[in-house]
């Protein structure tokens, strides 16, 4: 799998996904870096690395479903589901109003083991909106994967988790 990180790695540098400039964070916080993770989980090639990186870091642990909070974590699970057996759910960041009234679409059971994935991981905010969610409806989540971890809190906020990412900030020190 060194291969496939290498090669992402690149593709955020190719892809004018890492920016520099003055930003606010969904978390609200300030940053003169920005990774613009859907640059790459959109990418043909960037979505097929994604998908093998984190199949590769589950093929271990019972896994009967993946997804997590839209919008960053959509491309990532479609590119998993498209790539094994497992199905994809989506969590909502609000419940729909209409129709069934759902917060989480897609297939997803109470008892079922699942993967949180999200793009860029700060605070862990995003991940543990998620998680919220489908814990509430009797789901267990094994793991925990952001394609980027800004290395800012994630970690710390996720430590009653298997929180894996697949970069670090600082590992890409050679990007920035």
């Amino acid at each position: 799998m060194r291969q496939e990180k290498q090669a992402l790695k690149n593709l955020l540098g190719s892809t004018g996904a890492v920016k520099f400039g003055s930003f606010t964070l969904s978390s609200g916080k300030k940053s003169d870096l920005y990774v613009d993770c859907r640059r790459v989980t959109l990418h043909p090639l960037g979505a097929k690395l994604i998908g093998k990186i984190i199949l590769d870091k589950i093929k271990n642990i019972k896994v009967d479903a993946i997804g997590g909070l839209t919008l960053g974590a959509d491309p990532i699970t479609s590119a998993v589901v498209t790539l094994s057996d497992l199905p994809g759910f989506i969590v909502r960041k609000k419940e729909k109003t209409h129709g069934t009234k759902q917060k989480i679409e897609g297939l997803i059971e109470p008892g079922w083991s699942v993967v949180i994935v999200e793009d860029v991981a700060t605070t862990g905010q995003s991940a543990m909106q998620a998680i919220e969610a489908v814990e509430a409806i009797g789901a267990k989540v094994v793991k925990v994967i952001a394609v980027f971890d800004r290395e800012e809190g994630a970690s710390a906020a996720l430590k009653n988790y298997d929180f894996d990412p697949i970069l670090k900030k600082s590992e890409l020190i050679t990007l920035l």
